[in-house]
């Protein structure tokens, strides 16, 4: 007992000093970021991966497949001077390291961005213009109570008119979007949130390109959920892009799969922007 005494005491002495020490706060980085996503819609060739090559971020987005059915989100990206490339997709090292696109972009904190690789990868193809990357800054104004739509036409399909409309309704005689060049997006409109459809034409009308589908929905914020973007959900923005159908023989998805046919056009909807957090999310 004699010598566990003295120590019992030392060491309710040193919890005693450790607990008056003030807590240690550390201080980590506030890195400034951007949003990015990629979106492959080169329809005569097959899977690529999007990556940063100057610093290690969860910014890559491996094994795209034309007209994309999933990662068609944005990731966060440091803001700054940065340099991408984007490589064909694959298992063997002959093809992975294939370089199809490098680029060096500055990306503005706060701004999220679509990095859309769009055109036609055969050269001198009949079908459309030629395979480029562009990058869209996606910051449309806050559409307040409302929400803002557009239509992004990638290539392939030339020149298209298209018209919104509540689901319960019919296409407005009058297009939303006319004359949408290929490999260009449309102006945001603003409109009032409800379940919208799309319909789309050729420029100056015609037979619809492929049946009327009802856009991204969202889902409201609860109590302590945020907000899903979505056309019902008053703030969002939302995207239709639009796809030609892949060249058959080629690299891109052929046939019907997860209910899509590549065999035709479609549409392909993404959120641009979400609404403001609720107080307290």
């Amino acid at each position: 007992m004699r010598r566990i005494l003295p120590i019992s005491v030392l060491c309710l002495a040193a919890g005693v000093l450790n607990a008056c020490r003030p807590e240690e706060v550390v201080l980590t980085e506030n890195i400034p970021t951007a949003g990015v996503r990629f979106i492959h819609a080169v329809p005569d060739t097959g899977a690529m991966d999007f990556r940063p090559v100057d610093i290690v971020e969860n910014s890559q987005f491996y094994g795209i497949a034309y007209r994309p059915t999933n990662n068609v989100f944005y990731k966060n990206a440091r803001a700054g001077a940065r340099h991408y490339r984007i490589f064909m997709s694959g298992t063997t090292q002959e093809v992975a390291s294939t370089v199809v696109q490098d680029i060096n972009v500055t990306l503005e904190a706060g701004h999220n961005y679509t990095f859309i690789l769009w055109g036609y990868a055969r050269a001198g193809s009949p079908l459309g213009p030629a395979m480029k990357l562009d990058i869209i800054d996606d910051n449309p104004a806050d559409p307040g109570a409302n929400v803002a739509l557009r239509i992004v036409n990638t290539a392939g399909l030339g020149a298209i008119d298209g018209k919104h409309y509540l689901a319960a309704g019919a296409p407005p005689a009058t297009a939303t979007w006319a004359n949408v060049a290929p490999q260009s997006a449309s102006a945001y409109i603003s409109t009032a949130p409800g379940s919208i459809r799309y319909n789309v034409t050729p420029a100056g009308g015609g037979a619809a390109l492929f049946a009327d589908p009802t856009a991204l929905a969202g889902v409201a914020a609860t109590v302590d959920i945020e907000a899903q973007p979505g056309t019902t959900v008053a703030g969002s923005a939302v995207s239709g892009v639009i796809f030609p159908r892949s060249v058959a023989g080629s690299g891109a998805p052929q046939g019907t799969i997860a209910g899509i046919n590549y065999g035709l056009p479609g549409i392909m909807f993404v959120w641009d922007r979400r609404p403001p957090r609720a107080p307290g999310l």
